[in-house]
């Protein structure tokens, strides 16, 4: 690749990255547009300010980017929580660590590499960028050592800054979780593989179970049911009935005709649901959702939520193994409520190995297939084996802007393209594994997809590229890793126009919202729908952290090799650093809190990437015929893996287990207090299958579970859910709760909608 078409591709990216900037500045100043640039803030506000038009709304302004980098970060860890901080301290690390990269390799080691052979640099735009990486450096030559003290330098200042981080981290984590006394997660443990019997019901096991076993620190359990798309019916009754309650209030043009209304552009007459008003009533009187104790009986399955009376009790029910047969009565501690994934809880605990092969074997052969447009893609970089190829195309490819088009931006972008389809895959395939809370899905989805990017963005393309390229020059096996070393730094220029396609734009995309952007104008404009703020978006952590850990693979091993893409990755490192922060405050929602979770994912992938660069910075050095340059970065590797060990022995622990010490504190702390008694009373709502403004509610009592027709809230009285009674025939409770009327005339206020549209058709 000429630098021209480098220089290329960083035009049309930095052209497209101002224009969404730009367009950003100016659309987030819309009211329109409020729900989708500040969705968070009216989550919490539930009010919108809406401002008279101004011509300020329709300039461009960096006033936001000032604003996202004054927040400090107890301020963030206030408004997003630990998980965002985590976030927002991986780039940290990142600048940094590029910072210190960018000043030793590009005005110690550039140099070296332009000027490596004896060549005479008449042109320098017109130059390949080979000439810019080690490959350009004569075979046995003395300045090698330069090479080496950048690798160290890089090595230790990336072990320094990540052992700071960790401890930081780590100690952020144990605040966390000792600031967070009223946690029903910590007196709460996931029962799985419960054994089962033909005399008894499950809940009955688990009762006798833990009555004879854990008789002192045992408080209550509570069945997990088999209810599927009954339960999502029912979480989503309350939303049907505020949208109908809204649509049965509008006042809608009369002028408009009733076949208009099927589009959504117009309306039908405001008195459309006044003439179905008996029909309604109806329907809501012949709507019944009664449950006999026999289809209760029959929903229940192999798994529960069993209380405990203090933390330290819980903690230590999860590590025991409870039974001779390890597959029976499986213990985990209880994810938070908001955090639990319902739809697994009743898989069976003997399914849970099959389905993890499956998805194992389903993420090779995905990753097998994605080496299809990868090859693809690495065929674009070598025109002149695409000219062999296709004889056709050689017109075309010999017009210079069209070189530089193909060969420095077309590849990334198509690249890019594929890669979209990834993180959806990768979570759904979580999601099949059986996690049983969404933030263990979105690890394991955050694993499979960095996986995956370092396979086919990094190693296919290094090897198809060199096969590719090589393919004339390989005349028998022991060719192949002679051949792929030599092809490791001429497929870091690759990487640079990955840096600027994937990376700056990708960033310009995610502060714009374009599917946001596009969804609310359909949702405003045409279907005419009001804005829901309580539908906001959680961060996408499974598909933005792989994504920063890729660039930093991509820095580590290519900073010595070709120093070239630092000053681009800086770039992108800081621009994610105001993009991610303004996110993080303005647009998403954080619904669940991990503690911190994402940080040794992190870590342990720097961990590679320092290890990698180091081995292909060995082999390098092998093919130069630099023996002792080679030799000297073996030390190296060792002391890398011997930090890694440390830091796994000294801080992993902490954010797998729980201190013994906190806990007991904690609990001890909570009974001086007399909070104790009122957290207990809570668990038992929070834990319930059907959660607020649904149709379940979960009572402990002689039998410790009994299932009544109504969702049920924490009391702010303290008064348990035992206060529950019978009310003008709907069930109603002390701690609140949606009356199943509301229900049923939520339910028939959606048949009513089907039935007006059906009339007006």
């Amino acid at each position: 690749m000429k630098l021209a078409a480098l220089l290329t591709s960083a035009g049309i990216n930095i052209g497209v990255c101002a224009l969404l900037l730009s367009l950003y500045s100016i659309l987030r100043k819309q009211p329109g547009n409020a729900s989708v640039y500040f969705g968070r803030r009216l989550a919490e506000e539930r009010s919108r300010r809406l401002s008279s038009f101004i011509l300020e709304r329709l300039v461009p302004s960096p006033r936001w980017m000032v604003q996202a980098w004054g927040y400090k970060e107890e301020e963030i860890l206030d408004i997003a929580g630990l998980d965002a901080v985590v976030f927002i301290r991986i780039i940290v690390f990142s600048m940094r660590i590029f910072s210190i990269a960018a000043v030793v390799c590009v005005f110690g080691v550039l140099p070296l590499n332009y000027f490596g052979q004896e060549m005479e640099h008449v042109n320098i735009s017109s130059e390949s960028l080979e000439v810019f990486t080690i490959g350009n450096v004569q075979s046995k030559s003395k300045w090698f050592w330069v090479h080496c003290l950048a690798l160290y330098i890089i090595s230790f200042s990336a072990c320094i800054l990540l052992y700071f981080q960790y401890k930081n981290i780590a100690r952020l984590r144990l605040l966390h979780i000792t600031r967070s006394p009223s946690n029903p997660s910590h007196f709460t443990v996931l029962i799985r593989a419960i054994p089962k019997s033909t005399r008894e019901t499950f809940s009955d096991s688990v009762k006798n179970f833990f009555m004879k076993y854990h008789a002192s620190s045992y408080l209550s359990h509570q069945i997990v049911y088999r209810v599927g798309k009954v339960h999502k019916i029912m979480n989503n009754a309350e939303k049907a009935y505020k949208k109908v309650t809204r649509l049965k209030g509008a006042v809608i043009n009369k002028k408009c005709l009733p076949f208009r209304y099927r589009c959504g552009l117009c309306g039908g007459a405001s008195n459309s649901f006044k003439l179905y008003n008996e029909e309604f009533e109806l329907g809501a009187k012949r709507s019944d959702f009664k449950y006999s104790d026999s289809n209760i009986k029959e929903k229940e399955c192999g798994a529960a939520f069993v209380f405990f009376r203090t933390r330290y009790a819980a903690v230590v029910t999860s590590e025991v193994l409870q039974s001779s047969n390890p597959m029976h009565w499986v213990t985990d501690l209880a994810p938070e409520p908001h955090d639990v994934y319902w739809s697994n809880l009743w898989i069976p605990y003997r399914q849970l190995w099959f389905r993890k092969i499956a998805i194992l074997v389903a993420s090779i052969v995905f990753m097998l297939l994605f080496l299809i447009p990868v090859t693809f893609v690495q065929g674009l970089t070598h025109l002149d084996q695409l000219q062999q190829l296709f004889p056709f195309l050689d017109g075309l490819l010999k017009k210079k802007f069209t070189i530089e088009i193909v060969s420095g931006y077309l590849p990334s972008v198509i690249l890019q393209l594929f890669l979209y389809i990834v993180p959806p895959v990768m979570l759904l395939f979580s999601s099949v594994e059986g996690s049983i809370s969404h933030s263990t899905r979105k690890r394991s989805a955050c694993w499979k997809v960095l996986y995956f990017n370092i396979w086919n963005v990094f190693f296919v393309n290094v090897f198809s590229g060199s096969l590719i390229s090589q393919i004339n020059a390989i005349s028998s096996p022991k060719d192949i890793p002679t051949e792929l070393a030599k092809a490791v730094p001429s497929q870091a220029t690759f990487f640079i126009t990955y840096v600027l396609t994937s990376g700056w734009a990708s960033l310009s995309s995610e502060v714009m919202q374009l599917f946001g952007l596009i969804w609310n104008f359909i949702k405003r404009h045409i279907l005419r729908w009001k804005d829901d703020p309580v539908s906001v978006p959680s961060f996408p952590y499974h598909t933005e952290i792989p994504r920063v850990l890729l660039f930093g693979l991509l820095g580590f091993t290519c900073s010595v090799l070709a120093p070239l893409i630092l000053p681009f990755l800086l770039v992108y490192f800081f621009l994610g650093y105001v993009v991610y922060r303004n996110q993080i405050l303005n647009v998403y929602c954080s619904k669940y809190e991990t503690g911190g979770q994402m940080w040794p994912i992190a870590h342990n992938a720097t961990i590679f990437s320092l290890v990698l660069a180091q081995i292909i910075a060995i082999g390098v050095f092998g093919i130069k015929e630099s023996p002792t340059s080679s030799s000297s970065i073996i030390p190296l590797v060792i002391l890398t893996l011997l930090f890694n060990e440390y830091c796994r022995q000294r801080f992993s622990p902490i954010f797998k287990k729980f201190s013994a010490q906190d806990l007991i504190e904690m609990d001890s702390e909570d009974e001086r207090s007399g909070r104790l008694d009122e957290i207990l009373e809570q668990l038992h709502s929070a834990y319930c299958q059907f959660p607020a403004d649904t149709t379940e509610f979960c009572i402990p009592g002689k039998d410790s579970v009994v299932t009544s027709q109504v969702a049920g809230e924490s009391s702010s009285s303290g008064s348990t859910s035992k206060d529950v009674v019978k009310k003008s025939g709907v069930l109603h409770s002390t701690s609140g709760g949606l009356p199943v009327s509301r229900l049923k005339e939520a339910v028939a206020s959606i048949s009513l909608l089907i039935t007006i549209m059906n009339s007006q058709t």
